[in-house]
């Protein structure tokens, strides 16, 4: 059993969806950053989603664009994100989630990455901008070395594009619940409940909703109808908010999600 569905069947059991964090590798640095994601797996978080610091994230908003160009002017490179994964290994076994780019995977060539994302630790990978119908390469060197592929399923994806998207998918779709670009939103879209029926349909792999997810509220409102509930800049938010502060932050960072994460049991 893989650690996502590991996790998926311990919290199905519990009655509540996963908690997914999202946050900027080496935002602001690599030893904040590293000590930042053992607050986050100390305080409620079931699986890491570590975004992969690229110069042009087009599926970010400004956000999330500026927590990758911190980790950028901090040093950050594809090695050091390998390098970060592997202290993360030194505390704890909770899966991590690789958000990129194809640009950064194809670049180092693609075998070679998966290759090494899983030699570091890495389980899964989420790679934004890459279409199902061009995914081959990734899923297959997916397979080979035991890396789970995550992909995207939006408010605007027909039902027969479901059912490509579930064909490479192994580890959890990904249901973007609004269009557009990351960042805290004031309400949840409305459509969520049907939109995770329709997928649920359509597979039996589980179905995580994020993008606009940043109070308790929201994500109980998601979580009573979602396997798992993404949230992201309300975290990269409160990275921002603390640079003053490098010794506090991450506890700053903890203290946000133990909040966040106590809204995914459902009543």
């Amino acid at each position: 059993m893989s650690r996502l569905q590991a996790v998926f069947d311990r919290t199905r059991t519990g009655n509540r969806a996963a908690f997914v964090a999202y946050v900027c590798a080496g935002d602001p640095d690599f030893e904040t950053s590293v000590e930042v994601c053992r607050q986050l797996l100390a305080r409620g978080v079931d699986i890491l989603e570590l975004g992969v610091p690229f110069s042009d994230p087009l599926a970010d908003g400004l956000t999330n664009q500026l927590a990758a160009q911190r980790a950028l002017e901090g040093g950050m490179t594809a090695a050091r994100v390998f390098e970060l994964v592997r202290r993360i290994r030194d505390f704890s076994s909770a899966p991590v989630v690789f958000y990129t780019y194809y640009n950064l995977v194809f670049a180092n060539g693609v075998d070679a990455y998966l290759r090494a994302a899983r030699a570091a630790g890495v389980d899964a990978i989420l790679t934004l901008d890459l279409p199902p119908e061009e995914a081959g390469e990734v899923v297959a060197a997916g397979r080979a070395h035991g890396v789970e592929t995550v992909f995207i399923v939006a408010p605007t994806t027909p039902d027969e594009r479901i059912a490509r998207i579930v064909e490479v998918t192994t580890g959890f779709l990904y249901y973007v619940s609004r269009e557009g670009v990351t960042g805290v939103r004031d309400q949840v879209a409305a459509n969520i409940p049907a939109a995770v029926a329709r997928i649920r349909a359509r597979t039996n792999l589980p179905t995580v909703v994020g993008f606009g997810i940043g109070t308790r509220a929201q994500v109980a409102e998601v979580a009573a109808h979602a396997d798992g509930v993404v949230v992201g800049s309300a975290l990269v938010n409160c990275i921002r908010d603390h640079l003053g502060d490098r010794a506090r932050l991450p506890l700053a960072v903890g203290d946000r999600v133990a909040d966040l994460a106590a809204g995914v049991h459902r009543r």
